[in-house]
């Protein structure tokens, strides 16, 4: 009989890491359902307007996410993270009160997509250089942690939204509020050096940004990868949802698939870390296995057109899923050094494009030919994802000892 590994156990400070991010988390993921419904319903436009917005908003999270890299020793970590945080939360109060201004309403999109997104590759690089034994496990943990707030999030949206629209936008601002306050103690508590000494700020930043981008190895074919990916999962939006109104099923049915989503990444842990440990044992290993389960995913939309072949696509995407999202930081904490928070912002930057192309690529094919033809661009996107990844573990081969942590200890 298969005996699964045991749960982890998390310090004192790691739990409470954990469930910051859950909280952030929660907060954060109240945006994207309520600016469609608020485009649509309050401001009384189309949704091909609520689709611009959530470009809009994309945009905004691309620069926001290649500046913030670039800026961690410039800026240093506190006033990045915290910073970026509060003028987030200010342009979320603002929007509250953007009344009917349409060009006010896309700006502030832009604006609080940059400033949120100029946090991430800060956090990420914070929690590689805080938990440098364990990292790849907490990225795992608060993978995790941020999944199980997305669910408790978009639940609580349609119910926030009934109240007022306003009110949704003001509890995503007071979330990222207390996020800021929370990393403004934490830091605070944990140390400069925790956060990658300030001793090294002078000695980062010398090599400059033009060196660092040379560096092709170690990012170039990640992030192209990353945005294959990126544009794959866009069928989920572009593809499945339409589909499933086509053909008469509730839309509950869509909304199961996402519940299956975040069941499957809360209890499926101890299979996927039986995974890491016996098949894709490297980070690199494991990104180029997570592209083949999510092109085998979407590949199932295509071999059974129908609701069960949903539901299977979405199994082995979700756990395509787990593989790659503590990988990817895990990794570029690690092969970066004291440059990954620079790396970080890079790679997320380029991933994040797909999700701009995605939506409007995969829209226009199914208008023209529905399901089928959106699945196979997710399919060959995915493929060609895996073989860049597998590209990447080829061309850092003669230094992956050095450059990457055999990722065995993640026991979830």
């Amino acid at each position: 009989m298969l005996r699964l590994p045991a749960m982890p156990s998390y310090s004192k400070e790691m739990k409470m890491f954990m469930f910051a991010s859950l909280l952030n988390a929660a907060g954060s993921s109240l945006m994207w359902p309520i600016v469609s419904m608020y485009v649509f319903d309050e401001l009384g436009r189309s949704m091909a307007d609520a689709g611009l917005a959530l470009l809009v908003h994309s945009l905004g999270m691309i620069g926001g996410q290649l500046v913030g890299g670039a800026l961690y020793y410039r800026v240093g970590v506190r006033p990045l993270i915290v910073g970026s945080l509060l003028v987030h939360a200010a342009g979320l109060g603002a929007l509250a009160f953007a009344g009917s201004s349409w060009p006010l309403f896309l700006a502030l999109l832009s604006f609080i997509g940059w400033f949120n997104a100029m946090a991430m590759p800060a956090i990420q690089s914070f929690i590689g250089f805080r938990f440098p034994e364990r990292r790849a496990e907490m990225f795992n943990a608060v993978y995790v942690a941020n999944n199980i707030g997305v669910a408790v999030g978009t639940a609580a949206s349609g119910f926030l939204a009934e109240l007022s629209y306003a009110f949704s936008f003001a509890a995503n601002g007071a979330a990222s509020a207390a996020f800021a306050v929370f990393f403004l103690l934490y830091l605070r508590k944990a140390g400069a050096a925790a956060a990658g000494d300030p001793s090294v700020r002078k000695s980062a930043g010398s090599a400059g940004n033009a060196a660092l981008l040379a560096n092709l190895r170690l990012y170039l074919l990640l992030a192209l990868a990353g945005l294959l990916l990126n544009l794959s999962n866009s069928v989920w939006n572009a593809g499945v949802s339409p589909f499933l109104i086509s053909e008469g099923s509730s839309k509950s049915a869509y909304g199961l698939l996402w519940t299956l989503n975040g069941v499957l990444i809360f209890v499926a842990q101890p299979l996927i870390g039986l995974l890491r440990r016996k098949i894709a044992t490297t980070y690199t290993a494991q990104m180029t296995a997570s592209a083949i389960l999510y092109a085998a995913g979407f590949a199932c939309f295509l071999a059974l057109p129908n609701y069960p072949g949903l539901v299977l696509g979405m199994i082995l995407a979700t756990f395509g899923e787990m593989l790659i999202a503590p990988a990817v930081p895990a990794f570029l904490s690690e092969a970066g050094g004291k440059d990954a928070p620079f790396y970080l912002g890079l790679a997320g930057g380029v991933g994040s494009a797909g999700r701009v192309v995605g939506p409007y690529a995969m829209g226009s094919l199914y208008d023209g030919g529905g399901l089928a033809p959106v699945a196979w661009l997710a399919v060959a996107a995915a493929a060609g994802a895996a073989a860049l990844y597998y590209g990447h573990a080829r061309w850092n081969r003669p230094s992956r000892r050095a450059a990457e942590r055999v990722s065995a200890n993640i026991s979830s």
